[in-house]
């Protein structure tokens, strides 16, 4: 559909951005868009990002008209920069990270959970709700700046990209979407963001880009934000005498960002307290992680800063009196920082498991080491054999990447491209950088370059709206396809054996790299499909098997092929309750980037679509 504009949506973790292409408007070129919040009780105005924070008061707690909006004068919750920073004082009432508990498999996400620390009796509202509410914020804004007495240039009448961590398995991307249209986007396309921020960097250097990129490099794309850590590896090739760019491979999905920082600095701040006698309680802790992200990010945001002061309200009655003030030194945010989350590591190194506690608070399911380097490391494990198993790679590619023994490594990166707020400091790119290049070095190949120009605030969105002018034809496309091959499990037919289940083998129904629009049909298999009760389906993904096609079954799958979440349903058959129908399948990746899987009848009159569950642990 050829829209007036072209937009790209980054619904972050901690921030949120909105970039668009006016194609009506001559030269068509990337803009963004400043978003319409408030940020002071009464006060509206503009600001680059949204912050992606809710606040929900309490009766009587904000004075009449202080949460009002050019377009809702009678609202009662609050999206954006005055939710973030006034909420941080009182967090029971602030929700943030809704996107971490969007793709958290353990939790109901359409259930009102968050705050996930409020009381029973204080406002919550769900993490789809929540990011829906976010969504909905840019459509209403954009509508009363941009398509004011114009309704053709609604948002939700324009195309929409929506990006979504690269490490996002198939249930998360669904729920994604269905968000997405809850705030009434028809138009949509899913994009990593990854490939966003790359994309990004390709606008914003022009046909400059060319020039600083060869045959045979290897560009890491580094995305550290709020809530997640995403590794993708883009490979330059050469198609027709020009430079070709490959999505390769993408890292698993990193509940480890800002997040995990913000806490560490928070319980750096408390220690340093209570050696002058202040012991902060469990509310005081969960005020003190935001007023730590908030010293955070005024430190990183200015190198002119020594220190920035955290301060939270203090246990007895008189709230200004026993206010708890502390300022935070610059050595002690950069130093948590660099050594906690981006030790020095060897190429070898593996992230720590740590011992799992029999009782365990419900929560989001953060990783156990918080060494982002050492995670880096097992990914470029994890690929070197993949990757060493596709074409032979260029002779200045082979040349520059020879090891000692003659050996070639082939997933170490030649370039690195940053995205994330973590890296706007320079202490963690540099860290980040020493860290590869000193696997270089040990491996006698060529140093690691950084490829600088990066905005790392609004590059996903800025590159999600060139991506809308790349399906038009304009601009230079990332090939790459799915992230990962995906399989659904099919159950061994044996003698039951008691206490022992039936064998689950992988069945390959949508290959690495299958492209959006396309389908994939498995007819030279038949399967037995229970309907009519309700059963369970394994879906299964694996992001280093890339030669698997459509139809191969893997036996031995444990250790290559990670499970998914599973689908559980009972599907129609009122004429054959209970029993197993012949079926064989059929394969679809539409073009918002959603895996479907249809199931058809041997008479070819009945078929059936297995979607994917997003309300598991309800």
């Amino acid at each position: 559909m050829q829209t007036r504009f072209v937009v790209g949506i980054d619904l972050g973790t901690t921030n949120s951005a909105l970039a668009f292409v006016d194609t009506g408007a001559g030269e068509p070129r990337v803009q963004t868009f400043a978003v319409p919040q408030v940020v002071n009780p009464g006060e509206v105005a503009d600001r680059p990002l949204l912050p992606s924070s809710l606040y929900l008061p309490g009766p009587g707690e904000q004075p009449a008209g202080a949460l009002k909006l050019p377009w809702d004068a009678d609202r009662d919750y609050c999206v954006g920069e005055f939710a973030k920073t006034f909420g941080a004082k009182v967090p029971t009432r602030l929700v943030t990270s809704a996107k971490s508990w969007l793709c958290h498999p353990g939790a109901d996400r359409k259930a009102p959970i968050l705050p996930f620390r409020a009381g029973d009796t204080d406002r919550k509202i769900s993490p789809f709700d929540a990011c829906v509410r976010y969504l909905k914020h840019f459509a209403e804004a954009w509508n009363q700046s941009v398509a004011k007495g114009m309704p053709e240039h609604r948002l939700e009448a324009q195309e929409i990209i929506l990006t979504v961590p690269a490490s996002f398995d198939a249930a998360a991307r669904e729920l994604t979407v269905e968000a997405a249209r809850a705030a009434g986007f028809e138009h949509l396309t899913l994009l990593e963001e990854p490939q966003a921020a790359f994309y990004a960097w390709l606008d914003g250097h022009g046909d400059e880009w060319r020039k600083q990129v060869n045959v045979g490099d290897l560009v890491l794309v580094a995305d550290v934000g709020g809530g997640t850590t995403d590794f993708t590896l883009i490979e330059v090739g050469e198609e027709g005498g020009n430079l070709a760019l490959t999505r390769l491979a993408v890292g698993d999905h990193l509940l480890l960002g800002g997040d995990n920082m913000d806490l560490a600095l928070a319980h750096t701040a408390a220690a340093a307290l209570a050696k002058q006698g202040t012991k902060l309680d469990a509310g005081q802790m969960l005020q003190m992680t935001h007023a730590a992200r908030q010293a955070k990010e005024q430190i990183l945001a200015d190198k002119r800063l020594s220190s920035a002061a955290v301060t939270i309200l203090g246990k007895g009655r008189s709230v200004i009196a026993s206010s708890v003030k502390h300022d935070l030194p610059r050595a002690d945010v950069e130093g948590v920082l660099v050594n906690g989350f981006f030790p020095e590591c060897p190429r070898d190194a593996e992230p720590a498991k740590a011992r799992g506690t029999g009782l365990q608070e419900l929560g989001l399911p953060y990783v156990s080491d918080a060494g982002i380097t050492r995670h880096l490391a097992q990914f470029l494990t994890k690929q070197s054999e993949a990757l060493a198993n596709r074409e032979k790679p260029t002779a200045r590619r082979t040349a520059g990447r020879k090891a000692a023994g003659g050996s070639a490594d082939p997933a170490l990166p030649t370039a690195v491209l940053f995205n994330g707020g973590v890296f706007k400091a320079d202490p963690l790119r540099g860290r980040f950088l020493g860290v590869l290049n000193s696997w270089a070095k040990a491996a006698k190949a060529e140093t690691v370059r950084e490829l600088a120009g990066a905005d790392l605030d609004q590059a996903v969105a800025r590159g999600a709206a060139y991506y809308g002018l790349v399906r038009r034809g304009k601009g230079v496309r990332i090939r790459g396809g799915t992230a990962r091959a995906y399989y659904i499990g099919i159950e061994l037919a044996m003698p039951a054996v008691p206490g022992l289940a039936p064998p689950i083998k992988a069945l390959c129904v949508a290959p690495f790299g299958m492209e959006e629009g396309t389908e994939a049909d498995i007819p030279q298999q038949e399967f037995g499909l229970v309907v009519g009760e309700e059963v369970e389906f394994r879906f299964l993904g694996s992001t280093v098997r890339r030669d698997d096609k459509p139809g191969t079954l893997v036996e031995d799958w444990e250790g290559q092929i990670d499970e998914l979440a599973p689908v559980r349903t009972t599907l129609d058959g009122k004429a054959n309750v209970g029993r197993a129908v012949p079926v064989h399948l059929h394969s679809k990746v539409t073009e918002v980037g959603q895996l479907e899987l249809w199931c058809y009848g041997k008479d070819g009159k009945q078929k059936w679509k297995l979607e994917f569950n997003v309300r598991e642990g309800r």
